[in-house]
């Protein structure tokens, strides 16, 4: 028996608070709450993921974190209901100022799985996937 029973939330430090949280509810549809300017952080929520979002002290050395060199986050994966919402979500990201796309929507090997990768504007590599079968 698990010790645990899921995510509560994912906290990520940022390199702009306000232009990762833009991402999140601009561009995503996601709500925003919690906003701590003395920290400063954020929270954000698609309804059923919680993310904590940290902006970095720019007074520091601040580094963009590397998924081959670091230890911590290589992406975070968002799951869309359908193969249809996944490639709205890959126009919405194509069209979005500052969003670079590493790859649209391809098959994940021999599929039926799709998915595509991008970063948002503060260098957060996001994954979007549709598992291949209808959500039931």
């Amino acid at each position: 028996m698990p010790s645990t029973r899921g995510l509560n939330h994912l906290g990520l430090s940022v390199l702009s608070l306000n232009d990762t949280t833009s991402f999140f509810v601009d561009v995503l549809g996601w709500t925003e709450s919690g906003r701590d300017e003395s920290y400063p952080r954020t929270a954000v929520s698609d309804g059923h993921l919680r993310l904590t979002l940290w902006e970095v002290d720019h007074a520091l050395d601040v580094a963009a974190f590397e998924r081959r060199k670091n230890i911590g986050l290589h992406h975070l994966a968002l799951e869309v209901e359908t193969e249809e919402g996944l490639r709205a979500v890959s126009a919405k990201l194509q069209a979005a100022e500052g969003v670079e796309i590493e790859f649209a929507p391809e098959l994940v090997g021999a599929g039926p799985r799709v998915h595509m990768m991008c970063r948002e504007p503060g260098g957060l590599r996001i994954e979007f996937i549709w598992p291949g079968e209808p959500n039931e």
